[in-house]
């Protein structure tokens, strides 16, 4: 099994489109896959010039990255990736909260600090 390829997103790289030939060579995997993947996945969704070519961003690289780790590396089925990436997502959209009832706090804190000083 190949391993996913490290793709460096802080790289000083001038490219902003990858055709999805080069994205299927990067992740060693067949053109028909990807646009497989696109129909299943809601997260990944390649820009598509006027010509109807998709020209994926180094976002949606890393939306693929994270659904191959999910296929290949946890071994999850199709269906189990979809449910794990939506749990992600709800998860994420908890720990904003959280960050934001925590500054709000913190702004608190800090106030009723300045208040006593």
């Amino acid at each position: 099994m190949a391993q996913i390829p490290i793709f460096d997103e802080n790289a000083d790289d001038l490219k902003r489109y990858y055709s999805i030939s080069e994205v299927a060579d990067m992740f060693e995997i067949s053109k028909s896959q990807i646009r497989y993947w696109e129909g299943e996945f809601d997260i990944l969704k390649p820009h598509k010039n006027s010509r109807g070519e998709r020209r994926f961003t180094k976002e949606n690289i890393e939306q693929l990255k994270k659904i191959l780790y999910l296929l290949r590396e946890r071994g999850f089925t199709l269906d189990g990736a979809k449910k794990e990436i939506a749990r992600q997502k709800g998860a994420d959209k908890e720990k904003l909260q959280l960050i934001e009832r925590l500054t709000n706090l913190k702004g608190f804190l800090e106030e009723l600090k300045n208040r006593v000083v």
